[in-house]
């Protein structure tokens, strides 16, 4: 006799900047779905008022006790030392005590990255943790390394990114050769800085399918599989996206105005804040490089992108993300 699987995922409730009240709703959302139990994670006397606006099964939300969270203001390596009951942290150890398959936070990235590395551990070969994934509905499955996570990088460090976004196109996109490209200024080798041009060098002797530099214009003709660049490049870029994104959708909703129907209006506009915004669709994306299923979404999420967060984690444990990605760095080790 089988039972079906039912996802464990602890929900750091008091990440955010509209922590616990989005998070909480969004996580009795998630929670209607028969397969997901989840772990909220918090300061009881908080989310408390906030689970009794709701009518939800008690056997699928599960309150668990934190003291306090992590702030953005906070420095994440000394906070993780004052503040050894933050919600973030208190999340992170359910997986790695086995009672959670898988954590989520809208709190502080740096946070929820050195919670991650630092109680889950670091995939064998990699430095540093990674956020990355599709940006671009025009370009749904090419992934881009990093998007925050590391804004000062070697060119070693960004090998590894190129590496893990590969194994990922590899194994979930199911790309049999990913193309891998560096994001620079220009096209031509000669082109970029001294970071750029040391990792080209690097990533030409490997036997990644590597396919030299591509520029941010050409991105929504999906020119690559994998899109590799630093943090604080991928973090700008991103954030322009989502910005141009939501600026556009006013934009057409504006001039259409009493020219279209409303309904088809509000379907275009949704769709091109949408294309732009990959990353709130889904919720957030998860942290390669660390031994367990972490994802971080937006400060800024409301409960639609939190519940849409928990499934997220669901579908990375669903695919085995980590075991993928295990097998991807002994393979090209």
């Amino acid at each position: 006799m089988t039972t079906d699987k039912i996802y464990r995922i602890a929900v750091d409730a008091m990440g955010g900047d509209n922590a616990p009240a989005e998070i909480v709703a969004g996580a009795i959302a998630a929670s209607k779905h028969s397969d997901i139990s989840i772990q909220l994670v918090g300061v009881p006397q908080l989310l408390e008022p906030e689970l009794a606006k709701y009518s939800f099964d008690d056997k699928s939300i599960q309150v668990i006790p934190a003291e306090n969270h992590i702030t953005e203001n906070d420095h994440p390596a000394v906070a993780i030392k004052q503040k050894p009951k933050a919600s973030i942290i208190v999340s992170t150890s359910l997986i790695k005590q086995g009672i959670a398959d898988a954590n989520v936070s809208m709190g502080s990235s740096g946070g929820t990255m050195a919670a991650a590395a630092t109680i889950l551990g670091m995939l064998d070969g990699i430095e540093r943790p990674s956020i990355g994934g599709p940006l671009l509905g025009f370009s749904p499955n090419m992934i881009i390394l990093d998007a925050g996570a590391n804004v000062d990088c070697k060119p070693r460090q960004l090998l590894s990114f190129a590496i893990m976004g590969e194994i990922f196109s590899k194994y979930v996109y199911e790309i049999p050769n990913p193309r891998v490209a560096l994001l620079n200024v220009g096209a031509e080798d000669e082109k970029g800085n001294k970071q750029v041009k040391e990792t080209s060098a690097i990533l030409k002797n490997t036997d990644l399918n590597f396919i030299g530099n591509v520029e941010a214009n050409d991105l929504m003709r999906n020119p690559a599989d994998v899109v590799v660049c630093d943090g604080f490049v991928g973090n700008i870029l991103m954030k322009l996206i989502e910005g141009l994104g939501a600026e556009i959708s006013k934009h057409i909703t504006s001039k259409l105005n009493s020219k279209l129907n409303p309904d088809d209006i509000e379907d275009l506009s949704n769709e091109i804040y949408n294309m732009h915004n990959v990353a709130e669709t889904k919720g957030g994306g998860p942290l390669f490089g660390v031994n367990g299923v972490s994802i971080i979404g937006h400060g800024k999420a409301k409960s639609d992108t939190v519940a849409r967060a928990i499934q997220t984690a669901k579908w990375c444990v669903e695919i085995d993300l980590v075991s993928k990605l295990k097998s991807g760095l002994s393979a090209i080790k």
